[in-house]
């Protein structure tokens, strides 16, 4: 199976959507396990378009692609993956904090985070510091994820930091922030675990936190 799980990987980093769900449904036919084709054939593709981004390798536009294909394949083996399976490595809860409502960079780590295994729940734009809070108690994630595109939304994240703490789940969960004008000292001084300073980062970020 190993030319197959290649071949697999291959047409999800080039984004060859009608491809990945012929072999993903091959690799079903042959035998193999949904979990197995997910660990083996499709998650190892995002890594490495991951990395890619990081290098510049890979744009925006390739990564969407890939991540939406990779989706594809993910449709096919949804239904067959046990609940464990489908929740992956942990959910995280995304959204764009309040008064703020760029969501193009937030989609993009969504997307490729749920490429990378994760179970991802996006809360949109201009989302309140009482909507993650509540998102928390409701979906017991892993991670909270805050974009901020606008230097005058930037301290909504300390708001729903400081929410999250009054709330008493801080322990709960892991916290991060990223977003054009957000810094590491920005999320140092906030009191959030992890910065990402561009989707790849942020995949990679995610990965270690949940990985602690």
């Amino acid at each position: 199976m190993t030319e197959l799980w290649e071949k697999l990987s291959e047409s999800v980093i080039l984004g060859n959507t009608d491809e990945t769900k012929k072999l993903t449904q091959q690799a079903l036919d042959e035998g193999a396990q949904a979990h197995e084709i997910l660990e083996k054939g499709l998650l190892p593709a995002m890594d490495v378009v991951g990395q890619r981004m990081k290098s510049g390798e890979m744009f925006i536009p390739e990564v969407l692609l890939s991540a939406r294909t990779m989706g594809a394949g993910m449709e096919i083996l949804r239904p067959l993956l046990s609940e464990n399976d489908a929740d992956g490595i942990g959910t995280v809860i995304m959204g764009t904090v309040e008064g703020d409502l760029h969501d193009i960079g937030k989609n993009l780590v969504g997307m490729m985070l749920e490429g990378s295994g994760f179970k991802v729940v996006d809360l949109g734009a201009g989302v309140k510091p009482q909507a993650f809070v509540e998102a928390v108690k409701d979906y017991k994630p892993r991670i909270v994820g805050m974009s901020a595109l606008l230097t005058t939304t930037m301290p909504k994240m300390k708001e729903t930091v400081d929410a999250i703490k009054e709330a008493g789940i801080r322990e709960q969960v892991k916290i991060m922030a990223g977003g054009a004008p957000v810094t590491q000292e920005f999320c140092d001084k906030i009191g959030a675990d992890a910065y990402g300073d561009n989707a790849g980062s942020a995949v990679e970020k995610a990965k270690a936190l949940v990985n602690r």
